[in-house]
Protein backbone atom coordinates (compact mmCIF):
# COMPACT_ATOMS: atom_id res chain seq x y z
CA UNK A 1 0.00 0.00 0.00
CA UNK A 2 1.61 3.46 -1.51
CA UNK A 3 0.99 6.24 0.15
CA UNK A 4 2.46 9.85 0.61
CA UNK A 5 2.26 12.91 3.13
CA UNK A 6 2.60 16.52 2.57
CA UNK A 7 4.21 18.06 5.30
CA UNK A 8 2.09 21.64 4.61
CA UNK A 9 -0.67 21.54 2.22
CA UNK A 10 -1.11 23.81 -0.70
CA UNK A 11 -4.81 23.43 -0.97
CA UNK A 12 -6.90 26.59 0.34
CA UNK A 13 -9.37 24.71 2.03
CA UNK A 14 -7.52 22.12 3.51
CA UNK A 15 -5.06 24.96 5.01
CA UNK A 16 -1.11 24.54 5.41
CA UNK A 17 -1.50 21.46 7.61
CA UNK A 18 0.07 17.95 6.74
CA UNK A 19 -2.14 15.81 4.31
CA UNK A 20 -1.95 12.54 2.89
CA UNK A 21 -2.87 10.62 -0.20
CA UNK A 22 -2.88 6.67 -0.31
CA UNK A 23 -2.90 5.08 -3.41
CA UNK A 24 -6.36 3.96 -5.38
CA UNK A 25 -6.23 0.30 -4.33
CA UNK A 26 -6.99 1.46 -0.67
CA UNK A 27 -10.63 2.17 -2.53
CA UNK A 28 -13.13 0.12 -1.74
CA UNK A 29 -15.28 -1.08 -5.09
CA UNK A 30 -18.50 -0.51 -3.15
CA UNK A 31 -18.22 3.11 -3.36
CA UNK A 32 -20.30 4.48 -5.87
CA UNK A 33 -17.89 7.64 -6.69
CA UNK A 34 -15.31 5.37 -7.17
CA UNK A 35 -15.06 5.10 -11.22
CA UNK A 36 -16.67 8.49 -11.74
CA UNK A 37 -17.76 11.34 -10.16
CA UNK A 38 -15.05 11.45 -7.41
CA UNK A 39 -13.32 14.89 -6.58
CA UNK A 40 -9.94 13.53 -6.20
CA UNK A 41 -10.20 12.92 -10.28
CA UNK A 42 -10.26 15.98 -10.75
CA UNK A 43 -6.97 16.96 -13.04
CA UNK A 44 -4.49 18.01 -10.76
CA UNK A 45 -5.00 16.11 -8.03
CA UNK A 46 -5.41 13.25 -9.79
CA UNK A 47 -2.66 13.65 -11.55
CA UNK A 48 -0.78 13.38 -7.98
CA UNK A 49 -2.88 10.20 -6.84
CA UNK A 50 -1.86 8.07 -9.97
CA UNK A 51 2.05 8.90 -9.04
CA UNK A 52 1.53 7.76 -5.56
CA UNK A 53 -0.90 4.78 -7.10
CA UNK A 54 2.20 4.00 -9.42
CA UNK A 55 4.98 4.07 -6.59
CA UNK A 56 7.03 7.06 -7.87
CA UNK A 57 5.69 9.47 -4.93
CA UNK A 58 5.22 8.25 -1.78
CA UNK A 59 6.70 5.03 0.37
CA UNK A 60 5.77 2.33 2.17
CA UNK A 61 2.85 1.95 4.71
CA UNK A 62 4.97 1.32 7.79
CA UNK A 63 7.92 4.09 6.15
CA UNK A 64 4.66 6.48 6.30
CA UNK A 65 3.41 5.37 9.84
CA UNK A 66 6.81 6.10 11.54
CA UNK A 67 7.06 9.62 9.94
CA UNK A 68 3.82 10.04 11.28
CA UNK A 69 4.88 9.21 14.81
CA UNK A 70 7.73 11.82 14.15
CA UNK A 71 5.20 14.89 13.82
CA UNK A 72 4.67 17.18 16.85
CA UNK A 73 2.61 16.50 19.13
CA UNK A 74 -0.92 18.09 18.80
CA UNK A 75 -0.18 18.22 15.26
CA UNK A 76 -3.56 18.40 13.59
CA UNK A 77 -3.57 16.45 9.94
CA UNK A 78 -5.08 14.99 7.45
CA UNK A 79 -4.91 11.65 6.05
CA UNK A 80 -6.23 11.06 2.66
CA UNK A 81 -7.25 13.86 0.39
CA UNK A 82 -7.45 11.01 -2.59
CA UNK A 83 -8.08 7.47 -1.35
CA UNK A 84 -8.93 5.03 1.73
CA UNK A 85 -8.16 3.10 4.75
CA UNK A 86 -6.01 0.31 3.71
CA UNK A 87 -7.57 -2.77 2.61
CA UNK A 88 -6.69 -6.45 1.83
CA UNK A 89 -8.34 -5.84 -1.67
CA UNK A 90 -11.63 -7.40 -0.74
CA UNK A 91 -13.15 -4.58 0.87
CA UNK A 92 -12.03 -5.90 3.99
CA UNK A 93 -10.09 -3.43 6.64
CA UNK A 94 -5.95 -4.54 7.02
CA UNK A 95 -6.43 -4.04 11.05
CA UNK A 96 -2.46 -4.66 11.00
CA UNK A 97 -1.80 -1.47 9.10
CA UNK A 98 -4.68 0.73 10.06
CA UNK A 99 -3.44 -0.38 13.90
CA UNK A 100 0.03 1.20 13.16
CA UNK A 101 -1.44 4.20 11.84
CA UNK A 102 -3.96 4.63 14.76
CA UNK A 103 -0.15 4.15 16.99
CA UNK A 104 1.43 6.56 15.20
CA UNK A 105 -1.46 8.65 15.36
CA UNK A 106 -1.40 9.11 19.38
CA UNK A 107 -1.16 12.03 20.86
CA UNK A 108 -1.89 13.97 17.38
CA UNK A 109 -5.00 14.78 16.08
CA UNK A 110 -5.59 12.85 13.08
CA UNK A 111 -8.88 12.47 10.70
CA UNK A 112 -9.83 10.67 7.87
CA UNK A 113 -13.32 9.76 5.92
CA UNK A 114 -14.25 6.14 4.57
CA UNK A 115 -16.24 4.59 2.17
CA UNK A 116 -15.43 1.30 3.11
CA UNK A 117 -18.80 -1.10 4.56
CA UNK A 118 -18.69 -1.44 8.12
CA UNK A 119 -20.85 -4.50 7.92
CA UNK A 120 -17.72 -6.41 6.02
CA UNK A 121 -15.88 -8.58 7.84
CA UNK A 122 -14.53 -6.86 10.86
CA UNK A 123 -14.59 -3.22 9.56
CA UNK A 124 -16.93 -1.94 12.27
CA UNK A 125 -14.83 -2.92 14.88
CA UNK A 126 -11.50 -1.16 13.04
CA UNK A 127 -13.72 1.86 12.83
CA UNK A 128 -14.71 2.33 16.10
CA UNK A 129 -11.46 1.42 17.39
CA UNK A 130 -9.89 3.97 15.57
CA UNK A 131 -12.39 6.78 17.13
CA UNK A 132 -12.02 5.12 20.57
CA UNK A 133 -8.12 5.80 20.19
CA UNK A 134 -8.05 9.12 19.17
CA UNK A 135 -7.72 8.31 15.15
CA UNK A 136 -11.02 9.78 13.96
CA UNK A 137 -12.67 7.89 10.99
CA UNK A 138 -16.04 9.73 9.68
CA UNK A 139 -18.29 7.40 7.60
CA UNK A 140 -18.81 8.59 3.85
CA UNK A 141 -22.77 8.43 2.89
CA UNK A 142 -24.06 8.75 -0.80
CA UNK A 143 -27.49 10.40 0.77
CA UNK A 144 -29.34 11.58 3.59
CA UNK A 145 -30.77 8.18 4.48
CA UNK A 146 -27.65 6.28 4.22
CA UNK A 147 -26.43 8.95 6.43
CA UNK A 148 -29.06 7.53 9.30
CA UNK A 149 -28.26 4.00 8.89
CA UNK A 150 -24.82 4.89 9.53
CA UNK A 151 -25.24 7.17 12.34
CA UNK A 152 -27.28 4.61 13.66
CA UNK A 153 -24.46 1.87 13.88
CA UNK A 154 -22.55 4.33 16.59
CA UNK A 155 -19.08 3.47 15.71
CA UNK A 156 -18.38 6.49 14.69
CA UNK A 157 -19.39 10.59 13.21
CA UNK A 158 -20.97 10.58 9.97
CA UNK A 159 -20.12 12.50 6.47
CA UNK A 160 -22.55 12.63 3.63
CA UNK A 161 -22.35 13.76 -0.16
CA UNK A 162 -24.87 16.72 -0.87
CA UNK A 163 -26.86 18.04 -3.63
CA UNK A 164 -24.40 20.63 -5.91
CA UNK A 165 -27.22 23.23 -4.88
CA UNK A 166 -27.81 22.18 -1.32
CA UNK A 167 -25.87 25.19 0.34
CA UNK A 168 -27.63 25.37 3.91
CA UNK A 169 -28.05 22.98 6.90
CA UNK A 170 -30.70 20.60 6.71
CA UNK A 171 -31.75 17.30 8.21
CA UNK A 172 -31.94 13.59 7.20
CA UNK A 173 -35.20 11.86 7.23
CA UNK A 174 -34.52 10.69 10.58
CA UNK A 175 -34.19 14.10 12.02
CA UNK A 176 -30.62 14.56 12.68
CA UNK A 177 -28.95 17.61 11.84
CA UNK A 178 -26.67 18.35 8.81
CA UNK A 179 -23.78 20.93 8.89
CA UNK A 180 -22.88 21.93 5.81
CA UNK A 181 -18.92 22.03 5.45
CA UNK A 182 -17.81 25.60 6.60
CA UNK A 183 -15.01 25.51 4.56
CA UNK A 184 -17.28 24.66 1.18
CA UNK A 185 -19.54 27.74 1.25
CA UNK A 186 -16.89 30.65 3.11
CA UNK A 187 -13.33 31.22 1.60
CA UNK A 188 -11.77 32.17 5.04
CA UNK A 189 -12.30 29.00 6.88
CA UNK A 190 -10.62 26.03 6.26
CA UNK A 191 -10.01 22.23 7.51
CA UNK A 192 -7.39 23.59 10.27
CA UNK A 193 -9.60 26.46 11.06
CA UNK A 194 -12.83 24.49 11.65
CA UNK A 195 -11.68 20.85 12.97
CA UNK A 196 -15.29 20.20 12.84
CA UNK A 197 -14.74 16.64 10.74
CA UNK A 198 -11.82 15.54 13.48
CA UNK A 199 -14.94 15.42 16.51
CA UNK A 200 -15.02 11.51 16.67
CA UNK A 201 -18.27 12.27 19.47
CA UNK A 202 -20.32 14.48 17.42
CA UNK A 203 -23.67 14.12 16.88
CA UNK A 204 -24.24 16.15 14.18
CA UNK A 205 -23.34 14.91 10.23
CA UNK A 206 -20.91 16.86 8.25
CA UNK A 207 -22.58 17.86 4.61
CA UNK A 208 -20.33 18.18 1.58
CA UNK A 209 -22.51 19.56 -1.59
CA UNK A 210 -21.11 17.56 -4.70
CA UNK A 211 -18.16 19.41 -5.90
CA UNK A 212 -15.03 19.36 -8.38
CA UNK A 213 -15.16 19.10 -12.47
CA UNK A 214 -16.97 15.67 -11.44
CA UNK A 215 -19.56 16.94 -9.37
CA UNK A 216 -22.65 16.48 -11.47
CA UNK A 217 -21.43 12.87 -12.03
CA UNK A 218 -21.00 12.53 -7.99
CA UNK A 219 -24.62 13.56 -7.94
CA UNK A 220 -25.71 11.21 -10.84
CA UNK A 221 -23.55 8.40 -9.26
CA UNK A 222 -24.91 8.99 -5.60
CA UNK A 223 -28.92 8.93 -7.18
CA UNK A 224 -28.34 5.59 -8.99
CA UNK A 225 -27.42 4.51 -5.13
CA UNK A 226 -30.34 5.46 -3.72
CA UNK A 227 -32.27 3.90 -6.62
CA UNK A 228 -30.25 0.50 -6.07
CA UNK A 229 -30.72 0.59 -2.31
Amino acid sequence: MQVHLTLKSSNAKTGAIPVSTTSKASCPSTCPLKDDGCYANDYHLNMHWSKVTSGERGSDWLTFTKTISSLPSGVFWRHNQAGDLPQDGTGRIDGYLLGELVKANMGKRGFTYTHHEPSLGDNAKYIKGCNDFGFTVNLSANTLDHADSLAALNIAPVAVVLPITQTSNTTTPQGRKVVVCPATQKDNVTCDSCRLCAVSDRKVIIGFPAHGIGAKKAEKAVTFYKLAA
